[in-house]
Formats: C-alpha cells, structure tokens, sequence
C-alpha cells in the first residue's frame, strides 16, 4: 500500500494496508485499485516493440560467419560488467563479431588490454587525466597501432556513432548513458540495451525517437530478453499478459511481521540481511533493489515502454528459482516462458546476434537439464511487504519525468540506506515523498535535459528529508 503523506519517517514502522478488502484481494487488483485514480499517461508514448516482433525473413539480412561477415559492434562501459561479458562473446565468438570502438572509465590498464586484444578504431575515456596513462598502458602492452583516444561525453558519443558499427552495447551505468544512446538512435545504429536509465529514465523521449529513426531496442536484460523472445513471431493484437518472475530476494521468506520486529530491535540485522541475496553473490546496491522488489518495479516500467502492454497487463510473480525469466500470455490464454539457468550472457548474446541463434558451447554455456533443474515454484509478491510495487506502478501510469524521479530517489535512497543513514523502510517512504512532490512539476513530453534535471533534483530532494535521527548505527 502506499504510505501515507503524514506518515513521520521512521525505520521503525513500514507502510500498512488500512482496508480490510486490500488484505484479501490479489496484489495485482491492489496495484490497479491503488492507481486508478492516478493520472494515466501509459499510451502516450508508443512503444519499442508493440506487442509483437516480426522475424525478418530469410535473405533480408547478412548471416553471421557466413562469407566473412562480422557485425561491427561499438560497445559502451567496456570495462564493467556488461562490458566484459559482452567481450567475452566477441572473443569466442570472433568469426561473428568485430569491435570497432570503446568507451571506458578510468580502468585504463584493463582498456589497454582490451584495445591489445579487439583493436578497436577508437576508444573514450570518462577524463582527460586518463589519456597519458592510457598511451603508457597501450606502450606497456606492445601496443604499436593506437587508436583515436577521446574524452568524456562526446568521445562516448562518438563512440556510440561510430561510422563502421551496426549496433551499440550500452553498458555505462545511470543517466550518463543517455545522450551517448540518443546520438547512436539518430546516427541509425541499432541498440544493445544493457543501460537501464535508457527507457526508465529516457522512455518519453527515447521512444519516440525509436519509432523516427526506425532502429532496433534490443534487451540484454535477462527478463526483457525472456519476453523479446517470447513474442517473435506473434500475430498482431496476439499478446495478452506480460509475466515478470522475480527470485523474491533477500525477503521472501520473512513475513511482514518478523521484518517489522527486526526493524524495531535489530536494525543492523535487518540492513544485514538486505544485503544478503539467497541465491546469488551481487552488488550491495542491487541485492538491495532485490530486497526491496525495486528492481521488478523498474523492469515493470521497462516492459510497458518495450513493448507498449498496459500497466494492468503487466505481473509479477515470485519465483525462487530464477530458471523461467519471464512468460506472456497469448490473446487464446496460452503461455510461453523462456528457461534457461540464470546467465547474462545469453541475453546479451542475443542482443547481438538477433534475429540469429548462436551455436554456443556446452563448456562455457551449460546447457538446462531438467532433472538437476528440479521442481519450479510459484507465488504472489504481497504489496504491503513490497510497496516498491505499489510506487512503481503508479509512477509509470504518470509517465513523463516521474519514471526517472522514482528511479534516481530509489538510487539515492539505497545508497543512503547502505551507508546506515536511513532504515530498511525508510526507503519506500523517502521514494513517495519524492513522487509526491514531484508531481507540482511532472514534464509529460521531456527533452534529455529535463531527465537529466529530474534525476539529479530527486537525489537532492531525498537527501534533503533525510534527517541525523533516521539513521541506524551512528
């Protein structure tokens, strides 16, 4: 349920459900009661893939490895996450890929072993203190045929643009991946989207360009690749439900109950185990979202701008396992799931080789055995221990700025928590008030300034409601 504004702020006390009808009632007709008074804002703006996507047909488009083509891939945040793995497809799969460009940070001894290896025509790096130490790496590394070296935002807009490339990777993490996005859509490239802030933050002014410019959005993350590929292939008005799974994170066992005492008599306890995920070793950060259920809120917001389905056509269903990524339902009620063991190589994979399967191999890609995989389980997220849910809805039917506002408050109020300045449940009451407030001056149609704007006028507004005596360990 969603907190009420009077509410005192207190790591002490999560929101409440005050009907006695909402307790009963299926958290997906809370989530649509609890918003059905919000201004909605949800078929404003298209979509990347409007419930369908339609295979191209044989012959319209290059094969990979055949006749010595390669795709030429410029690829953004080389040196993260996202950015190695999708180098690690490159190197194995050499014969159907060729990078031609990087962008990195200030990791430049891993940028010089990476330029060493791929030879790409140019690379960037987030400043220009980090150019002499590059050429020294690049020296250092037997380099002899340098690249164009840029600086900051322009050199990953260059980047991102680079003339010889097909499609862009998007790995560089938050808003900063957003012009560098926006000049590769205009230059006709193709995009590989591993930045989330892209069509969360971005989707009232990415999509629109999407649909001008008549390039591809490509999902590398694991649940919007799942339902990408749930819907090639499906005849026009055919998808019906969209059905996000989530692992339940950190919380699923706990009840509301045993969260609430641990709030009261163990706040370390509870800021502990928010930071513990059941099934895998992650970031603090997103464990956390994990936790909270933040991360489906987003990816919930994500769907709707991927593929055009109503907020009231989008679930999300806790499923332990992590083995089926997501399913959508069929306009005759059937149901297809894409499964697979948890790897972000597929998706990413995916994003570039689409409308192509790769032949990968079982020692580096294990293949799904039923028999280990064992049983699958399922059950519904309750909304008054996961309000993110509750928030991420009604953000996303306001549309506009409001979707990055609810994003950058979720980051900055995270952040805050992991540093023990807030409570477990101070960060959905911290998220509402930032909505809230920013509803005086919800943008509808915003350019790339107002997100960027919004998003740095949410961190500061939660910082502002931030008082010492919120804060769990001194």
């Amino acid at each position: 349920m969603m907190l009420s504004h009077q509410q005192q702020l207190s790591s002490r006390a999560p929101p409440v459900a005050t009907s006695p009808v909402g307790r009963v009632r299926s958290s997906r007709r809370v989530i649509r009661s609890s918003c059905a008074s919000n201004n909605n804002n949800e078929a404003r703006y298209g979509a990347c893939w409007p419930g369908r996507c339609a295979i191209p047909e044989e012959g319209t488009y290059q094969r990979l490895g055949v006749d010595g083509y390669r795709k030429k891939i410029s690829l953004l945040g080389s040196t993260g996450s996202i950015g190695t793995q999708t180098l690690d497809i490159a190197e194995e799969h050499a014969d159907k890929f060729e990078v031609v460009a990087l962008a990195a940070g200030r990791n430049v001894d891993l940028l010089a072993k990476q330029v060493k290896q791929f030879a790409p025509k140019m690379v960037a790096v987030q400043s220009a203190d980090s150019i002499e130490p590059l050429k020294e790496a690049l020296k250092a590394e037997g380099v002899t045929d340098v690249p164009e070296i840029l600086v900051g935002n322009e050199g990953a807009i260059e980047v991102a643009r680079h003339p010889d490339c097909e499609a862009v990777v998007t790995g560089i993490v938050g808003c900063a991946g957003l012009q560098p996005t926006v000049e590769a859509i205009k230059a006709g490239k193709d995009i590989c989207l591993a930045n989330k802030e892209t069509l969360i933050a971005g989707g009232p002014h990415i999509v629109p360009l999407i649909e001008k410019h008549g390039v591809k959005i490509l999902p590398a993350d694991s649940e919007h690749s799942a339902l990408f590929q749930c819907i090639q292939g499906l005849p026009e008005d055919g998808l019906r439900r969209i059905i996000l799974t989530a692992s339940g994170g950190a919380f699923r066992d706990y009840s509301l109950d045993e969260m609430r005492f641990l709030a009261e008599n163990d706040p370390l306890a509870l800021h502990a185990k928010a930071t513990t995920h059941p099934n895998w070793d992650m970031g603090a950060k997103i464990t956390c979202d994990s936790a909270t259920l933040m991360n489906k809120s987003l990816e919930v917001i994500e769907a709707h701008y991927l593929y055009g389905t109503s907020y009231d056509d989008i679930d999300v269903v806790i499923h332990p396992q992590s083995i089926i990524h997501s399913m959508v339902e069929t306009a005759d009620s059937s149901v297809l799931a894409q499964l697979g063991w948890p790897d972000m190589r597929l998706p990413i994979l995916y994003t570039m080789s689409w409308p192509e399967r790769v032949m990968c191999s079982e020692e580096t890609w294990p293949r799904l055995d039923f028999i280990k995989m064992g049983d699958l389980t399922f059950k519904e997220p309750d909304t008054d221990k996961y309000p993110s849910l509750t928030l991420g809805y009604a953000a996303g039917r306001d549309g506009g700025t409001m979707t990055g506002v609810f994003s950058a408050a979720n980051e900055q109020a995270v952040a805050m928590f992991l540093d023990k300045q807030i409570g477990y449940f101070d960060i959905f009451a911290v998220i509402e008030k930032a909505c809230e407030k920013h509803k005086q001056e919800i943008v509808l149609d915003p350019s790339l300034d107002d997100i960027v704007h919004f998003d740095q006028w949410a961190r500061d507004y939660v910082s502002s409601v931030v008082s010492p005596d919120m804060a769990i360990s001194k």
